[in-house]
């Protein structure tokens, strides 16, 4: 998707910014664009549908193009989503026999009857050699002929787009607001914000950047003016040099430095050197990024420039020839001396090392007085810890298991996932309610205590983003662990992809599973029909882009989980793709439609990250009979080639038990925290909204809030963990 400006304020806030334009009679052409909105599943505001019947057509027109073109991307509907059988999901056909009537038509055709018959001899036969598998039997334009038109149904998604501000006011709010997160955020939102970083250099600055990948790419743009940079730490500079190469900012993946001109190093050396002269304690950050600060020293070249001797020290102290004692170091050694008490009191100095240390610390202490003290240390700096870091750890405390051997799952910043057996000692219960008091108390002292809070109550079960890493960039996305309802008779899923040089098959599969997590059946290419629904037909090369989709009957699925799934069986990866996304629609048994219809998406997930199956989510049955979807984002480390659901039965099963059972903090966490005191709380059903202002908590921004309202819906929720 572009990085338009205009674009960039739809995708994150769902505000059109007010364009500017000669005032005319554009109701006729507001209402046009109304209409053509409604036809892909989002509408204008009443306020905003006024004020553009205000302005000249021409200048609607223009907006309506513009926009069109945004929410089309959004939802998915920016491609030709073409099937393989043509009436799908009627009229698909058994696997065995549609693979045999392949088989009949290849001995039928010249160019590979000879091949089939040796297969055949053989006893094994690979569809992908046959001429009429794999490849679209008709062209988009017949597929629409054969299908019939969307009934209109009240449960189709309507997204409303609100009134903005002028674009110049719009742009500079969602750059405050991206680059003063509280919480680090994703791929996709960090290229938004160094497009928009470069753009508002002149402007308004945030108070605070708390997190240094952030700061990197403000510091960018800072560089690219000659303003002042922002660093604190050596390693805020090596941040900025990996930005400057077009590398990972957050230090995780190697970067290759690029050459960089004199003012660059000259820029970087005085960086390094002013924060090593006012605080030479910090040379110790080196240890953590000895490599990459060798390697950035190879291009810096700081013997040039015997002006700034302390930069020159970080460079020694990367290539071992001059010391530099860690604070992580010195904390080792008294760990391996078992002095838990001392290596407390010394992380005193670093709260969050200490908070992210309290497990381990805890499972060292032999008596009840090494508890005492570190949980005393823990307390008394938990009010110097990032908020972020204090909602893990309460999360992490909350599902600590009190005996060894249950499964842990661990989930990298990329998505991918393992389990292993937990082998650690238990953290006592007294301790861990003592902590988890703690955590909660300074928690509420951060915590605004808002008047009046209306909630939708759909809001309480999604996850807190802790991490933008933790969700996948996309329209109806939720961080892993979020619960969300689900409401209709069919659930279709989809994919596309477009393949960038080689050919590429992504195979869409769908697994359900029974209460204990043991395998019920499957949706796949190699079992195109069940009772629960059908597949449409494989594709194995996308040249032109591809699609695969999946229908289910949910009162006829048997079991107690659905967990689609995506598989690589050959050709280029999630990251080397030129496209690709998951998502999924819901309708009525009576709407019949196409198999992708815009207005009927609830989901759709840009498809990214390491490894060979993606798990986007998975479907829950409660007790009581309604589904809610459960949002995993995670990837398996699957097989080179010809990934199979089959084939990564168990290891889904084990993944999905983990995560299901694993309990998130949620929104409602925070709620419960906010709601004492004199704060008036409202579970909102839908109907008539308060005159006054409130602060609204929900999954999207209802029409007619007071215009004093705080609105935090799952665009800008991050706004709510507390600094």
């Amino acid at each position: 998707m572009g990085h338009s400006l205009e674009s960039m304020v739809i995708r994150h806030t769902f505000r059109l910014p007010f364009p500017t334009g000669p005032v005319g009679n554009g109701g006729v052409a507001a209402r046009q664009f109304d209409a053509a909105l409604m036809s892909v599943g989002f509408k204008l505001s009443a306020d905003l549908l006024e004020r553009l019947s205000g302005l000249s057509e021409g200048t609607v027109v223009d907006t309506a193009v513009d926009t069109l073109r945004t929410v089309r991307e959004m939802v998915g509907d920016h491609v030709q989503h073409n099937v393989y059988f043509i009436d799908f999901p009627a009229n698909v056909p058994d696997t065995c026999d549609f693979w045999a009537q392949c088989i009949i038509e290849a001995l039928a055709d010249e160019a590979s009857r000879e091949s089939t018959l040796e297969q055949l001899s053989s006893g094994v036969v690979d569809l992908l050699t046959l001429p009429s598998y794999g490849n679209y039997p008709h062209t988009y334009r017949e597929m629409l002929a054969a299908q019939d038109e969307l009934i209109a149904a009240a449960g189709d998604r309507m997204t409303v787009l609100h009134t903005g501000d002028p674009l110049a006011d719009e742009i500079t709010a969602l750059y405050l607001a991206l680059a003063g997160s509280t919480t680090p955020l994703g791929d996709d939102d960090l290229e938004d914000l160094r497009a928009l970083a470069a753009h508002c250099v002149h402007g308004p600055q945030p108070e605070a950047i708390p997190i240094r990948e952030n700061r990197a790419l403000v510091n960018q743009a800072r560089l690219g003016v000659g303003a002042d940079l922002l660093v604190d730490t050596v390693t805020d500079v090596l941040r900025l040099a990996c930005a400057l190469s077009d590398g990972d900012v957050t230090l995780q993946e190697p970067t290759r430095f690029k050459n960089l001109s004199r003012p660059v190093r000259r820029a970087l050396l005085a960086g390094l050197d002013g924060v090593v002269a006012a605080a030479p304690a910090k040379l110790a950050d080196v240890h953590a990024h000895r490599e990459p600060f060798k390697r950035l020293g190879e291009r810096l070249h700081p013997h040039e420039y015997p002006r700034w001797p302390h930069a020159a020290q970080v460079f020694a102290v990367a290539r071992g020839e001059q010391q530099a004692r860690s604070l992580d170091s010195r904390a080792e050694e008294l760990f391996g001396m078992h002095d838990v008490t001392g290596a407390a009191e010394l992380l005193r100095a670093a709260p969050g090392k200490l908070f992210r240390s309290l497990d381990r610390l805890l499972r060292m202490c032999l008596t009840q007085d090494e508890r005492e003290a570190v949980v005393a240390v823990a307390e008394q700096v938990a009010d110097r810890v990032s908020g972020r870091v204090l909602l893990s750890v309460r999360e992490h405390l909350h599902n600590r298991p009190e005996e060894t051997g249950e499964r842990r799952v661990f989930v990298n910043r990329l998505g991918r996932a393992w389990v292993t057996s937990d082998e650690r000692q238990p953290v006592l219960p007294d301790e861990r309610k003592r902590l988890i008091s703690a955590l909660d108390a300074e928690i509420r002292r951060r915590l605004p205590a808002p008047e009046h809070l209306l909630i939708d109550p759909d809001v309480l079960d999604v996850a807190l983003p802790l991490s933008g890493k933790a969700t996948a960039s996309g329209l109806g996305v939720l961080p892993r662990g979020s619960l969300s309802p689900v409401d209709g008779e069919l659930l279709r899923f989809f994919v596309y992809w477009k393949q960038t040089d080689r050919s590429t098959d992504y195979d869409l599969s769908a697994l359900m599973l029974n209460a204990d997590y043991s395998t019920r059946c499957w949706l796949s290419y190699t079992a195109l029909t069940e009772v629960e629904g059908e597949h449409s037909g494989d594709i194995t090369d996308a040249p032109d882009g591809a699609s695969e989709f999946i229908n289910l009957r949910l009162g006829a699925v048997r079991g107690t989980f659905i967990v689609p799934q995506v598989n690589i069986f050959a050709g280029e990866g999630f990251e080397e793709v030129e496209e690709s996304f998951f998502g999924f629609m819901l309708r009525e048994t009576a709407q019949q439609g196409r198999p992708f219809e815009p207005r009927t998406v609830r989901l759709k997930s840009e498809l990214r990250g390491p490894g060979k199956v993606a798990l986007p989510l998975a479907f829950l049955r409660g007790d009581d009979g309604r589904w809610r979807a459960k949002w995993l984002h995670l990837h398996l480390t699957g097989n080179p080639a010809a990934n199979r659901v089959e084939g990564n039965r168990v290891s889904v099963a084990t993944l999905l038990r983990g995560i299901v059972e694993r309990e998130y903090l949620t929104v409602r966490y925070l709620v419960d925290l906010m709601t004492g005191g004199t704060t008036t709380v409202t579970l909102w059903d839908g109907s008539s909204l308060p005159d006054g202002p409130v602060t609204y908590l929900g999954l999207e921004r209802p029409e007619g809030l007071h215009p004093d309202s705080r609105i935090l819906t799952p665009e800008n929720l991050r706004d709510l963990i507390p600094a």
